[in-house]
């Protein structure tokens, strides 16, 4: 698989960015003591990665901290990969990524904020749909099987008006504008979960692995989910991917699911995650989760993002261990995913998930 690695001495300077930027906020606040809520919980926590998980950590550590006045918690929307790499060094706490660890970088191990022969655990706690995002003057919707989207981001299908969009889409004045697709130039876990719908639901077409990398060169390449939301935004006959949470304005792709096409909604990406399997193999606290992007369940919607926060079953340090634990408790809770749903228009994790989530966080220490 192609991926772009920072080297180590550059993830750790990265870290060392973020931490300065904690101290820098510790300093500025108040002594930390007991909060409102009782709570005694001291200290600074530096997470790192996923740039669409990014809004819901804005909510999440806003509304923890005000519970919790004498922690600290820091974000960094640097992009899955760069996320895993910075948890990986021990320049972060935790991790947010668009797609868990696999097999081989689990059994490499060499998570430095872990305690020797700790596990990790990956939990799946923001789940949103990935909008297929476009901008036409006029058109606010169009509907396209998965061999379409694929023959776009492949390159092969250029013009709006092409015979394979207006057969599906009868009534829809196309313009003759050519297309261009806007891909992620970052290792991105929203690209390896875009590529990993479009080679399952149209392997014909889309003849590439998944990966975080884009790769073919085509179309145009921009930095981070506002990267290519802007590129769309501000082009004619554009199209991307991104969060869905970001689509704002934009066209957006109703994709055809068995014999219906299917606008996204937190609804329809949490009825996919239920529809799929655990990845198997995987101890009870690793909840890495196989989508089946080939459903045709009513009302699924498959091109989701599901973003694992990702920490230590046993941390160095017993104190961050205690943070981490309770941080991941608030994310997971009722209360954190109804916020995360409001202002991040994420799905709630489902009760049965939420009961696995929480007997895995119960391990970590």
């Amino acid at each position: 698989m192609n991926s772009t690695r920072l080297g180590r001495a550059a993830v750790i300077a990265m870290a060392g960015t973020i931490l300065l930027s904690s101290c820098a906020t510790n300093e500025a606040g108040s002594t930390p003591s007991e909060s409102d809520t009782g709570s005694e919980l001291t200290g600074t926590m530096v997470g790192a990665g996923s740039s669409a998980v990014g809004a819901a950590q804005e909510t999440w550590i806003a509304e923890y901290q005000t519970a919790n006045d004498g922690v600290t918690i820091n974000y960094d929307p640097s992009g899955s990969g760069a996320g895993r790499e910075t948890f990986l060094a021990g320049g972060s706490d935790f991790a947010g990524t668009d797609r868990a660890f696999n097999d081989e970088e689990v059994a490499a191990g060499g998570f430095a904020a872990c305690a020797p022969d700790s596990g990790i655990v990956q939990l799946p706690l923001y789940v949103s749909p990935i909008a297929v995002i476009f901008s036409l003057d006029g058109i606010g919707s169009l509907d396209l099987d998965p061999a379409t989207i694929a023959g776009i981001f492949a390159g092969k299908i250029t013009s709006w008006d092409a015979p394979e969009i207006a057969a599906l889409n009868e009534g829809v004045e196309l313009p003759s504008t050519s297309i261009t697709p806007v891909h992620r130039s970052d290792d991105s876990g929203t690209t390896e979960n875009f590529t990993d719908y479009l080679g399952a639901a149209a392997p014909d077409v889309w003849t590439y692995e998944a990966d975080g990398v884009w790769p073919i060169e085509s179309g145009e390449a921009a930095q981070g989910t506002s990267g290519v939301v802007d590129a769309v935004t501000n082009g004619t006959g554009t199209i991307g991917y991104a969060d869905a949470s970001r689509a704002g304005d934009l066209g957006t792709v109703a994709v055809q699911v068995g014999d219906k096409f299917v606008e996204y909604s937190p609804e329809a990406a949490a009825a996919i995650v239920d529809a799929s399997p655990f990845i198997k193999g995987r101890p009870d606290f690793d909840l890495s989760i196989e989508l089946d992007r080939t459903s045709d369940a009513e009302g699924v919607y498959p091109i989701v993002l599901v973003a694992y926060l990702v920490g230590c079953e046993t941390y160095l340090d017993s104190d961050q261990g205690a943070l981490a634990k309770d941080y991941f408790t608030y994310m997971a809770s009722p209360e954190g995913q109804a916020i995360a749903a409001t202002d991040a228009g994420s799905a709630p994790i489902s009760d049965a998930l939420f009961e696995k989530v929480t007997a895995a966080i119960d391990i970590m220490s």
